[in-house]
C-alpha cells in the first residue's frame, strides 16, 4: 500500500508541534493521546492496526497489538481522516515531553525502513507500517538505553519522530560513531548497532559517561538526541519533594532531625 502524500509544518523551538494538512479522504495515523487540535471535518477512529495492510486478518491485528504492548506502547493507534470533499483540513500533534520533532521521508531511507527507539514514533502518513524490531545483539538489550526491543517504520511516505532536547542527523560513511546510551533516536537498518564498554575500568567508574556506549558502524544515517527523557528525569530527581528545602540547608538531609 502506497502512503498518503501529506503536507506538514513544524512549529516551535524547544517544545514543538507538527501540523498536518490532509487532502479529502487522506489519513494520518498517530500514537493515542498525541492529538493537539483538529479542524472541523476531521474524523478519528481508534484501531488496533496501522492500516498498512487493509486485508489483514483479526489474528494479524491482534499479533500487531501484542507486539506494541511488548514495546510498552498503547495497543491502539488513532486514524485521523479528512472527510470533507474538495477541502483541505488540518490536524496537529504534540510530543509528550519537551524536545524536537523530526520529519523523515521514508522514501529517501535505505530500504524504506527506519529503526527507532520504542517511544520515538509520533505520527505518520497512512500506509506506514509500524512493527517490532528485535536487536540481534544481546549486549544492546541488556546494557543499552534503547533496549532489546525497538520499533521498525516502513513505507514510502512521511513519518514523524520526536526526541528529547535537540536532535541532529549524522551521515556515516564506512565510519564508527560512539554515542551515549539512550541518545540514539533512530538509524537506518544497514548500520550495525551494538553496545561496547566505555574505556578502561577507571574511566568506566569515574568518567561520568556511564559503563557502556552505543556504537554504530557502517554507512547510513543516524539521529541523535541531546537529552533523552530518562536523563531528564534523572537530573530532575534531586529537586523533587523536599529536596529544595534540604539543599538550601548547610546540614542537608540532617536538617530533618532538628525539624522533628
Amino acid at each position: 500500500m502506497r502512503s498518503h502524500e501529506i503536507d506538514y509544518k513544524i512549529f516551535g523551538e524547544d517544545i514543538q508541534i507538527v501540523e498536518i494538512e490532509l487532502d479529502p479522504y487522506e489519513t494520518v495515523i498517530a500514537e493515542a493521546g498525541s492529538m493537539l487540535y483538529m479542524e472541523d471535518g476531521i474524523q478519528f477512529e481508534t484501531k488496533m492496526g496501522d492500516g498498512s495492510q487493509p486485508q489483514q486478518s483479526i489474528f494479524g491485528k491482534l499479533l500487531q497489538a501484542g507486539s506494541r504492548a511488548l514495546m510498552g506502547e498503547s495497543i491502539f493507534l488513532t486514524h485521523f481522516t479528512n472527510r470533507v470533499p474538495q477541502m483541505k483540513r488540518k490536524v496537529a500533534f504534540a510530543a509528550p515531553y519537551p524536545g524536537t520533532i523530526k520529519a523523515v521521508d521514508l522514501a529517501n531511507i535505505m530500504g524504506n525502513t527506519l529503526i527507532v527507539q520504542k517511544d520515538a514514533f509520533l505520527c505518520a502518513a497512512m500506509g506506514t507500517s509500524i512493527s517490532i524490531h528485535f536487536n540481534q545483539r544481546l549486549g544492546s538489550g541488556f546494557f543499552g538505553g534503547e533496549g532489546f526491543i525497538l520499533e521498525k517504520l516502513q513505507g514510502d511516505g512521511m513519518a514523524f519522530i520526536h526526541s528529547g532536547g535537540v536532535v541532529i542527523e549524522r551521515q556515516l560513511n564506512n565510519e564508527v560513531l560512539r554515542i551515549d546510551t539512550g541518545c540514539v533516536v533512530g538509524f537506518e537498518p544497514q548500520l550495525q548497532f551494538d553496545i561496547e564498554r566505555a574505556g578502561n575500568l577507571k574511566s568506566m567508574i569515574f568518567g561520568g559517561e556511564g559503563l557502556f556506549l552505543a556504537t554504530l558502524r557502517g554507512t547510513g544515517k543516524v539521529w541523535i538526541q541531546s537529552l533523552p527523557i530518562s536523563k531528564l528525569i534523572q537530573r530532575l530527581a534531586p529537586y523533587g519533594g523536599n529536596a529544595n528545602k534540604e539543599g538550601g540547608s548547610i546540614l542537608g538531609g540532617l536538617g530533618n532531625i532538628f525539624e522533628s
